[in-house]
């Protein structure tokens, strides 16, 4: 039996014979509801595929489950598009004209963008999988795939929180990428050791609080290390002075903006 999620019917003309109108209608909040996984709104999606057959028999058929697809060819036009347009996804293959669809992914964290990205590719080894997912990829999906399987990961991807999987702290110049664990200041990164990275972080989780120095310590040090009595200082130090290399020192940076006591 079809059955709609509570509320799905509203606006919906029932009377005691169904039209072929209505049924439609009812079918597509049915895919909409329990095929998809949508719980309201249709879903925008950028695909970004250069091997028109595949493009277009994909694109066929995410729009036959009510999807907006955006069909692009090219990383330079796919970075236009997510520039002009708001997304709930985006499909990516690799070997696109202008280069490997992975280095889209970082330009579009280091601009706050933070939407998620389902690689589809015929590389499908467990090196290329593993790089595009260290890449910053939310999922990879080898060619060929099925329909049925790609939607399952695109409602995986969409339950995710974004500020957990690829949130971009930032303050002035600095950026810090929660999900790759990487820093950066004005695009140069920061080769910073694991424990000035965790200050960094702390402290930018706090910006304009003061920081306890044992609120550091609990973020810095595990229950089982032994802490010297000036370790915390030089990891501050040393985190410090990594920002400051990369360009002149502002109230901007974050041991500026907390305090630390």
């Amino acid at each position: 039996m079809l059955a709609l999620p509570e509320g799905a019917g509203e606006g919906l003309n029932f009377g005691s014979a169904v039209s072929a109108r209505n049924l439609a209608a009812m079918f597509m909040l049915y895919r909409r509801h329990h095929i998809i996984g949508l719980e309201g709104g249709i879903l925008r999606v950028l695909l970004v595929e250069d091997e028109p057959d595949m493009a277009s028999a994909l694109a066929a058929a995410l729009k036959r489950y009510d999807m907006v697809v955006d069909l692009i060819a090219t990383l330079a036009d796919a970075e236009e598009a997510v520039a002009c347009n708001a997304y709930d996804a985006i499909l990516l293959d690799r070997q696109l004209p202008d280069g490997d669809g992975l280095s889209l992914i970082p330009k579009l964290r280091m601009k706050g963008v933070s939407v998620p990205v389902i690689v589809l590719t015929a590389r499908g080894e467990l090196a290329d999988r593993v790089a595009g997912l260290d890449g910053g990829a939310d999922d990879y999906l080898g060619k060929p795939f099925a329909v049925e399987e790609l939607l399952a990961r695109l409602r995986a991807v969409l339950r995710r929180p974004a500020d957990l999987s690829s949130e971009t702290m930032r303050l002035g110049r600095l950026s810090f990428d929660l999900g790759n664990r990487e820093a950066s200041v004005a695009g140069q990164p920061l080769d910073l050791p694991r424990r000035e990275l965790l200050v960094l972080e702390t402290l930018l989780r706090r910006m304009g609080r003061t920081v306890a120095r044992s609120s550091l310590e609990e973020a810095v040090y595990s229950i089982d290390d032994e802490i010297q009595s000036n370790a915390l200082d030089t990891h501050v130090s040393g985190s410090a002075a990594s920002c400051r290399r990369r360009g002149p020192t502002s109230k901007s940076m974050p041991f500026a903006a907390s305090a630390i006591c």
